[in-house]
């Protein structure tokens, strides 16, 4: 059995992964709705590029360290994707809502997982999430800039994606 120290880094692993996976889905279906000239495609596919990072690295320290991803990864793959499609159905200014809430969700997670951290404890794994975490931040600060709270309907909107965030959050630690 893993030591308690093994269990908090793997389902850190295991859910940061998961979250970057969703990330990426979410772009995709941005993409495959509004396409390259769509507004702010740019800043769409950017902010894509960025989440294909941070998931190869998280990928890369999963499996070099024996971790698992959350077995709710094929959920995520669809759920990601339509989310994105139907934010950016609804409007591009939604699909910027949409990046705002989930990035004002995760710069929380990571700010809680990096005071998790104990000094020296993983400094790869830190100096990973704090660059996603500031990536991230970049991510919702473009999409608020965009237009994000121009959406239709945008606290329901948000707090509704907020909350689906936190629940993605908390199932992907532990199954």
């Amino acid at each position: 059995m893993a030591n308690p120290l093994s269990r908090k880094l793997d389902r850190i692993l295991r859910v940061d992964q998961a979250g970057e996976y969703g990330a990426v889905r979410i772009y995709a279906g941005q993409m495959a709705v509004m396409g390259s000239r769509g507004p702010h495609a740019g800043k769409i596919a950017h902010m894509q590029e960025q989440e294909v990072d941070h998931r190869e690295q998280f990928d890369r320290l999963l499996a070099a360290r024996g971790g698992r991803p959350t077995a709710l990864q094929p959920i995520w793959h669809v759920a990601g994707f339509a989310l994105g499609a139907a934010t950016a159905l609804i409007s591009p200014e939604a699909a910027m809502a949409c990046t705002a809430a989930i990035e004002t969700e995760i710069d929380a997670h990571y700010t809680r997982q990096l005071e998790e951290l104990e000094p020296g404890e993983d400094d790869e794994l830190e100096a990973l999430i704090t660059r996603a975490r500031d990536e991230e931040r970049e991510h919702r600060d473009t999409a608020l800039a965009s237009g994000a709270e121009q959406a239709p309907a945008y606290p329901l909107l948000s707090g509704a994606i907020r909350l689906g965030c936190k629940v993605a959050i908390a199932l992907s630690e532990r199954i």
